[in-house]
C-alpha cells in the first residue's frame, strides 16, 4: 500500500488534471441524479445524459414518475439496457420516496439502500454529490481498475473491498471528487485495454507503470 505522502501526490496530481472533478451525469434535482444512476448501470453516461431530458420533460416531478405507468417509462429508457428492471425500480423509488421520506432523498446509506434499485455505488454518488458527506467513495469500474493499478489498493475487484481500503488511505474530504476523477482519468488516459502510460503524469507513483 502506498505512503501517505504519495496518496496525497496522487491526488494533488488529480486536482490539476480535472480541476471540477465533477459527476458526467447531468441533474437538476438530487432524484434525478438518484435515477441517471440507475439508468447508467451497463450503460453509458453519455448516453443517460441523452436520454434524461425526454424522460423528466414527460414526468417532471417525483409525484408524476410514482404515477407513471412503467411501460411508458419504458420507451423513454429503452436505449439504456435492462429496461424494464430500471422502469421499475424507478417508478417503484419514486412511491417510496413519497411514501416514506416526504418527497426526499434520503441522507444516509442505511436508508438509501431499502430504495429499490440502489445499491453501495449509487448511494455513496447520491451522499457524495448532494449531501457532500466526507469519506464517500464511488467504486465504479474506473476506480477499481486505476486504484488497483496505482497501489491505493490491493487489486481486488471486489467494490465493497475497494471502498473500504480506499476510505483508509484517501483523505475524507478529498474522496467524492478523487472517485470523479478516477473516472475522468480512466477515460482519457487509463483505459482498461490499452492504458497511455507515456503520457500519464502520475507514473512516479503508479505501481503498474513500476512493473511494466
Amino acid at each position: 500500500m502506498k505512503q501517505h505522502e504519495d496518496v496525497c501526490s496522487i491526488v494533488e496530481e488529480l486536482k490539476r488534471l480535472y480541476p471540477d472533478g465533477l459527476c458526467s451525469l447531468q441533474y437538476p434535482k438530487p432524484y434525478e441524479l438518484l435515477f441517471a444512476v440507475r439508468l447508467a448501470a451497463q450503460c453509458t453516461d453519455e448516453r443517460v445524459n441523452m436520454v434524461t431530458p425526454a424522460l423528466f420533460a414527460r414526468f417532471p416531478t417525483l409525484e408524476s414518475l410514482a404515477e407513471a405507468d412503467v411501460s411508458e417509462v419504458e420507451q423513454y429508457i429503452h436505449s439504456t439496457g435492462f429496461f424494464r428492471a430500471k422502469a421499475r425500480d424507478i417508478v417503484a423509488a419514486s412511491r417510496m420516496m413519497l411514501e416514506e421520506y416526504g418527497g426526499r432523498v434520503p441522507d444516509t446509506m442505511e436508508e438509501l439502500l431499502k430504495l429499490p434499485g440502489v445499491g453501495r455505488k449509487t448511494a455513496n454518488l447520491i451522499l457524495g454529490d448532494v449531501y457532500h458527506t466526507p469519506g464517500v467513495v464511488v467504486a465504479d469500474t474506473h476506480c477499481i481498475r486505476i486504484t488497483g493499478r496505482l497501489g491505493l489498493t490491493d487489486g481486488t475487484k471486489d467494490p465493497v473491498k475497494v471502498e473500504q481500503q480506499l476510505r483508509q488511505v484517501l483523505p475524507p474530504e478529498e474522496s467524492n471528487d478523487f472517485c470523479h476523477r478516477m473516472v475522468l482519468h480512466g477515460r482519457a488516459v487509463c483505459m482498461a485495454r490499452k492504458p497511455d502510460c507515456a503520457n500519464c503524469t502520475l507514473r512516479p507513483w503508479c505501481d503498474f507503470y513500476t512493473k511494466s
